[in-house]
């Protein structure tokens, strides 16, 4: 298996169990995306509130804590060019105390909800949203679709 992901801690106590998900969900959306034979990764940040309030406030103006941003490094068109290159698809920040709160708040296991989390920043490196309902229609199949091949997918209670 090749490296997809440069992991990087901010404020929060490094955790082996991280580094597994991070790779096991990534193998699969690179492999989905026809990623997996280039040399493209993604860059994550796994943070603490106080890092990700101020990367988001700093990019956003967002004065308040989120659960993932995403800053893709190249337009959707642009990505299969770049793909065979040692570039980086893009910085990924995940908070994980949010992450702890969320998947309390909605009743399934914390590797869920930062799972979700995981593919849901890649997407966005991928050139996806859901502001537009057609988007976002998109996105959420193709967020459930990774869930579902890596084993979290959603149970009834959480749709």
């Amino acid at each position: 298996m090749r490296d997809l992901a440069e992991i990087i801690y901010e404020g929060i106590q490094e955790d082996k169990k991280y580094d597994t998900i991070i790779n096991k969900v990534y193998e699969v959306c690179f492999k989905e995306e026809n990623l997996y034979d280039g040399k493209i990764y993604i860059s994550v940040i796994l943070s603490d509130e106080e890092y990700i309030k101020e990367m988001n406030f700093k990019y956003r103006k967002i004065d308040k804590i989120t659960d993932v941003l995403s800053f893709p490094m190249f337009e959707k068109e642009e990505i299969e060019m770049a793909k065979n290159s040692k570039e980086v698809l893009g910085d990924i920040i995940v908070c994980i105390p949010k992450v702890k709160l969320q998947a309390e708040e909605f009743e399934h296991g914390f590797d869920r909800e930062f799972a979700y989390m995981l593919v849901h920043g890649f997407y966005h490196l991928m050139g996806y949203d859901h502001i537009a309902e057609e988007e976002k229609a998109k996105m959420r199949e193709k967020e459930e679709n990774i869930l579902m091949k890596v084993g979290f997918e959603r149970n009834d209670e959480t749709k």
